[in-house]
């Protein structure tokens, strides 16, 4: 089943609501864009065929003109965060692959961790 076309994400400071509109879809996946051309969205699914590993990969990206602190000069810079999980042919359930994720999304967000510290390489 595909998601929505467009899907909206909330604004979180600095980055503002997006409307992330489909440009290129097949049937193992889609890339979406915001109507700025700053941030695009990755989603691709491998499904198993009994034998090898089901992957399903989530990469999203923002391209934007920065300043050098070195040169002073201007130039386009990609920032990309990846999200991939693959499983075993068997032995987990739809409900355990959920909850699989979940808890790394769960750590990232726990206050003892934060995407902050993460960030930070604290480990």
């Amino acid at each position: 089943m595909a998601l929505p076309d467009p899907v909206s994400v909330a604004a979180r400071a600095p980055t503002p609501a997006l409307v992330m509109r489909v440009v290129k879809a097949d049937g193992y996946g889609s890339e979406r864009r915001d109507d700025n051309g700053s941030f695009a969205i990755i989603a691709s699914h491998t499904p198993t065929d009994g034998k090898a590993v089901e992957r399903h990969y989530l990469k999203v990206s923002e391209t934007k003109d920065a300043t050098s602190p070195y040169t002073g000069g201007t130039s386009k810079q990609t920032a990309i965060v990846t999200l991939q999980a693959n499983f075993p042919p068997f032995g987990w359930t739809a409900a355990q692959k959920e909850a699989a994720v979940m808890v790394l999304l769960d750590y990232l967000q726990d206050a003892e961790v934060t995407i902050a510290k993460w960030l930070l390489s604290q480990s």
